[in-house]
């Protein structure tokens, strides 16, 4: 009796530090992003006494003069984010639906690590690539095929025309796509398998194709999961660095064309950041970090908004 009664005053001291020891650690992660926020703002300080919301509107760069603006690289984080999800939601979408629906089953596997390899390649390997490989292959072949049948098109020729350099605003929106495949095709690949088989074969057992199959049944069924691998993907994309400094072309300039060099706000930091002489460009830097989280984390909020109203719809649905 008193061993037993003994084990139980154990386990519930046991269960009292591990209670405590989870819920510190998990207030740890709170306290560790509030102290980076505060950071980020201490040291934004000085830019933001300086140039006001202004900064968030000007697209002067000039350290020379103490001029500051974050227009361009806002603009550049933003095309190139988005350039790089209209290529990899797609292209991920058909490698899931080939490696779930398609791919013979002796396949399925080799392909799954093959996808999964490719995102676990370093971001500065992708730039090197991208800048020694792939931007000199974009300039002699594909940016005078799109100037000749994109540059001259009405309203959107503006932004596919200029000299065939390579890199730019475009190249950097691929490589970030090439990036963001794997993590966003292993979601959807991970998210489809989850479909109960049954409810598939009874679609096909009612004389559905496969895509109808996958538009009926897998993404309704999953898209909860597919939006949430897209955000992944998309938060790889803002916050990538090294892959973009070397193919984007890191000019301070605002240009309609794609095919121009722009910037970036991850590659503004890691270009300049050791360079910054004076308080005042310091600080401007650090404010286009702390922009750069607000993106973020706006971005993912949004995105959690929506997973919370797909699942709500779905509730109400049942």
């Amino acid at each position: 009796m008193f061993t037993h009664e003994a084990h139980l005053k154990r386990q519930a001291v046991l269960d009292l530090l591990f209670r405590s020891l989870t819920r510190v650690i998990a207030f740890g992660v709170l306290a560790l992003l509030a102290a980076i926020i505060v950071s980020l703002l201490v040291g934004s300080l000085p830019a933001i006494h300086a140039f006001g919301l202004g900064f968030l509107f000007s697209s002067d760069w000039d350290p020379v003069n103490d001029k500051f603006g974050a227009l361009i690289p806002i603009i550049g984080t933003l095309v190139t984010s988005g350039i790089a999800l209209l290529i990899a939601i797609p292209v991920s979408f058909g490698i899931a639906v080939f490696l779930t629906e398609l791919s013979p089953r002796i396949l399925r596997r080799p392909l799954g690590v093959a996808i999964e390899l490719l995102a676990g390649i370093p971001s500065i390997i992708y730039g090197m690539w991208g800048l020694f490989i792939f931007a000199p292959l974009f300039a002699d072949y594909f940016e005078p095929w799109i100037n000749k049948h994109w540059g001259s098109m009405p309203y959107i020729g503006q932004f596919f025309s200029g000299p065939p350099m390579g890199i730019g605003m475009l190249t950097a929106g691929v490589i970030l796509a090439i990036m963001v495949i794997p993590f966003i095709a292993s979601v959807m690949r991970d998210v489809f398998d989850v479909v109960p088989p049954l409810l598939k074969e009874s679609a096909y057992g009612l004389g559905a194709t496969t895509w109808e199959v996958v538009w009926n049944v897998v993404l309704p069924y999953t898209r909860i999961g597919v939006v949430g691998g897209i955000m992944l993907g998309l938060g790889r994309a803002l916050g990538e660095t090294m892959a973009v400094t070397f193919v984007i072309g890191n000019a301070h300039e605002l240009s309609k064309s794609l095919l121009m060099p722009g910037n970036s706000i991850s590659s503004a930091l890691a270009n300049e950041f050791t360079e910054a002489v004076g308080d005042l460009y310091t600080s401007s830097l650090i404010e286009l970090g702390l922009i750069l989280f607000f993106i973020t984390f706006i971005v993912l909020s949004l995105a959690r908004f929506m997973l919370f109203k797909l699942g709500k719809r779905e509730g109400q649905t049942a």
